[in-house]
């Protein structure tokens, strides 16, 4: 018994040894590597042979990662307080800075991505925040990509998901759009007045001017009265009989 207990002792060295010299990485994961201490080398993926004891391996994982931005307080620029939230979509393109030039990147990113948020949305209005969403989130995905560089992270995609008002606000939001629709409304009426205006004049002035088309107008008048149900007799007058008595009228004037 006592000769089998420095064998066992042996090879469950040897087993810890193996195990911690072969390391299989995925197709998406990359190791670091340290040599006493001292960055050497990224690998992978596949199988990793290490030197126990003298080397060290960091793992790094590839994929798109998404990150969720706490609710922030944000003052727009017109001084309206709201509360936005915001997804983060980012990877990691260089390993080696990603672990050696920051000490844990997924946090860094996480608190670098809520002061963007607020720095980059306190300098629009509100009307920004709800209307140009697009343009907002470009302009937080660039300036996060800019900042992130140096850790060897690039930043793809940022989504503004929520953008929450209190309820006075909401009350006078709503009280703008309706005063603005009755505006609207009023314009529109008085764009058609004038529009209307200016036809009754155009055309008033084409039957003063032709004798024949105002006959027609008097003929068809008539006729829209005749169809009409009503107990009124309409006696036509021909036009030519008035024209003298206007005349006879006008000549008989005192001071003429």
């Amino acid at each position: 018994m006592e000769s089998i207990l420095p064998f066992a002792t042996i090879a469950l060295l040897l087993i810890v040894l193996l195990s911690q010299m072969f390391k299989i990485l995925k197709e998406y994961e990359r190791g670091v590597i340290f040599f006493l201490g001292r960055f050497q080398t990224v690998k992978g993926p596949g199988l990793i042979i290490l030197i126990p004891g003298i080397q060290k391996m960091t793992r790094v994982d590839l994929r798109v990662m998404v990150l969720d931005v706490p609710t922030q307080d944000v003052i727009s620029r017109d001084n309206v307080s709201v509360k936005v939230n915001a997804v983060i979509y980012f990877r990691v393109v260089d390993p080696e800075k990603a672990i050696i030039r920051v000490a844990n990147f997924f946090e860094a990113t996480s608190q670098l991505s809520q002061t963007t948020l607020r720095s980059v949305l306190g300098q629009h209005e509100l009307d920004d925040m709800l209307a140009e969403r697009d343009k907002l989130n470009d302009d937080i995905q660039n300036l996060l990509d800019q900042r992130t560089d140096n850790w060897g992270i690039k930043v793809a995609n940022v989504e503004i998901k929520h953008v929450d008002l209190d309820e006075s606000m909401i009350r006078a939001i709503a009280q703008q759009a309706e005063a603005e629709r009755a505006r609207r409304a009023k314009v529109i009426n008085a764009e058609g007045e004038k529009q209307a205006a200016t036809m009754l004049a155009e055309a008033a002035k084409m039957l003063a001017e032709e004798e024949q088309a105002l006959q027609l107008r008097y003929l068809q008048t008539l006729k829209e009265i005749a169809n009409e149900r009503s107990n009124t007799i309409v006696f036509p007058l021909p036009l030519d009989l008035i024209d003298p008595l206007v005349r006879m009228a006008k000549s008989a004037a005192p001071g003429d």
